[in-house]
């Protein structure tokens, strides 16, 4: 049985940092492709940040420079350092675990956990 499941969210201050993770079960990791989403109410859901088995990263413009996305594939664990937090960055972020395609289309993806919130005040 697959099985993601996110933790580490929390309520933080515009500017603080939080960390995010995701461990994985019941299929072989390093295979997918990892990612992290998030959703805001009454958005879309957006791609923030994946990882593929070999370690190669992709992120959203509105990201880049504040997020880390990485993995330890011995414990089949993703991860998501979020750093200089904006009240935009608000939103239920979802881990999730798939094939190929786009990275940021949540349609290309198999798997999703639960999620976790972020919320992050001004």
């Amino acid at each position: 049985q697959v099985q993601l499941v996110e933790s580490g969210g929390g309520s933080v201050q515009a500017g603080g940092s939080l960390s995010l993770s995701c461990a994985a079960s019941g299929y072989a990791y390093s295979s997918y492709l990892m990612a992290w989403f998030r959703q805001a109410p009454g958005k879309e859901r957006e791609g923030v940040a994946a990882i593929t088995g070999a370690g190669n990263t992709y992120y959203a413009d509105s990201v880049k420079g504040r997020f880390t996305i990485s993995q330890d594939n011995a414990k089949n664990t993703m991860y998501l350092q979020m750093n200089s937090l904006k009240p935009e960055d608000t939103a239920m972020y979802y881990c999730a675990a798939g094939y190929s395609g786009a990275w940021y289309v949540p349609n290309y993806y198999h798997y999703w956990g639960q999620g976790t919130q972020v919320t992050v005040s001004s």
